[in-house]
């Protein structure tokens, strides 16, 4: 990228006077669309790293000891239970709040 900014001072002292204005749009329009790749591939970590943000807030969750865990119930309601507990830590994990907060420093303004 950096190579490409420095390209337009290079290039320009060489170029004819009638030719500069297009080369300048030339080379604005290609800084732009590297520009433009680099925000999508930014975009695209910043998606990855939201999930495995929320997959870590979950398992934490998860390895919290449940104090409400029943003993006696049969296997069958057992795993009906754990089902249903994994359910309501994922929504309880608190992920939606930790994730607005750590968004906010990761957008491209």
């Amino acid at each position: 990228m950096i190579a490409e900014i420095n390209r337009i001072n290079r290039d320009l002292p060489n170029t004819p006077p009638e030719e500069q204005t297009l080369a300048i749009k030339q080379w604005v329009d290609s800084v732009i669309d590297k520009m433009d790749h680099y925000k999508a591939k930014h975009h695209r970590y910043v998606k990855d790293a939201v999930s495995l943000l929320e997959l870590a807030l979950w398992k934490a969750k998860l390895a919290e000891k449940d104090e409400t865990a029943a003993a006696g119930r049969t296997k069958t309601a057992n795993i009906i239970d754990a089902e249903s507990v994994r359910k309501e830590k994922r929504i309880t994990c608190g992920a939606d709040t930790v994730i607005k907060n750590v968004l906010s420093f990761l957008k491209l303004e």
